[in-house]
């Protein structure tokens, strides 16, 4: 990997990772227009670890609300009633879907779930998941001529049952071209929760999974020593700073605009893709001799 690939696919990194597009799916398609090898799934993982240091900054005082409410509640009783104690078992419980699915699918995630068919799939079928999500949480908020504006869930209400449920969403997102915070979002909206507690909870949920991942396979790659590690490491910086910017638009857009946008835009990919792999303009595994 040449020092310009791993700027690009830094920034495409930063770029797409907190946005319901799936970063995994364009670090996939930008290696496999450009002729590049297919960055693989370890490079993906580590350079989240880049755009989840992001999370942790952007989100420092939640993260440290949380963590110290709940490491307390496991001495003090009293404290386990607590919001933030609860969050934190939330975000453990939320997380063991995707840790479980990860270990048993590793094999998949990193060969056939790459193929560009499947990815185009996924991008047009989760982009009409978040459209359907999106329009109904739409309604709730604005109402309508026969219809009183219906009152949407915070964080407040967030229990065990919709913690699975959103751990279960964020599992999906093994897949390229599903997106974690798209999955995560959309099955937010769909369980009635507000756009930004549905938002803010899917970063959170998405700690312990990408640390956990990239630290696995930081592990694998180190033993096996297929990883160009300057270049890498550069391309985490870069998703890092890019990543932490995205955070800070996404979460103000979300207040008040729609992802409609998003919607569009993942399924006109998908569309191009598989028009681009019928007419063998691009072959559905290009670039996977890297991968």
């Amino acid at each position: 990997m040449s020092w310009f690939e791993s700027f690009i696919l830094g920034l495409v990194q930063g770029l797409t990772e907190f946005l319901p597009i799936s970063s995994s799916a364009h670090l996939r398609l930008t290696a496999a227009f450009a002729g590049w090898e297919d960055p693989g799934a370890a490079f993906t993982a580590i350079t989240q670890i880049g755009t989840e240091t992001a999370v942790l900054i952007y989100f420092r005082k939640d993260i440290a609300r949380i963590v110290s409410a709940w490491s307390r509640s496991l001495t003090n009783k009293e404290l386990r009633s607590d919001h933030d104690a609860q969050m934190g078992w939330l975000v453990i419980v939320g997380s063991i879907p995707i840790g479980v699915l990860g270990v048993t699918f590793k094999d998949q995630i990193e060969g056939p779930f790459r193929d560009l068919r499947l990815i185009a799939t996924t991008l047009i079928v989760m982009g009409i998941v978040l459209g359907i999500a999106d329009r109904l949480a739409a309604r709730d908020e604005q109402g309508g001529k026969h219809r009183a504006i219906k009152q949407r869930k915070t964080l407040k209400e967030l229990g065990v049952k919709d913690g699975l449920i959103y751990g279960a969403c964020q599992a999906m997102a093994l897949i390229p071209g599903v997106s974690r915070s798209g999955a995560t979002i959309s099955g937010g909206l769909l369980m009635g929760y507000t756009r930004e507690a549905a938002a803010r909870y899917s970063f959170l949920l998405a700690i312990p999974a990408v640390l956990a991942s990239g630290a696995f396979e930081l592990k694998d790659a180190s033993e096996g020593g297929h990883v160009d590690w300057p270049q890498t490491f550069f391309a985490t910086i870069i998703a890092f700073a890019v990543g932490y910017a995205v955070i800070a638009w996404f979460m103000k857009f979300i207040t008040t605009k729609s992802f409609m946008p998003f919607v569009i835009y993942r399924i006109l990919l998908g569309i191009l893709l598989f028009i681009l792999v019928g007419t063998d303009a691009l072959s559905p595994h290009a670039g996977e001799s890297g991968g």
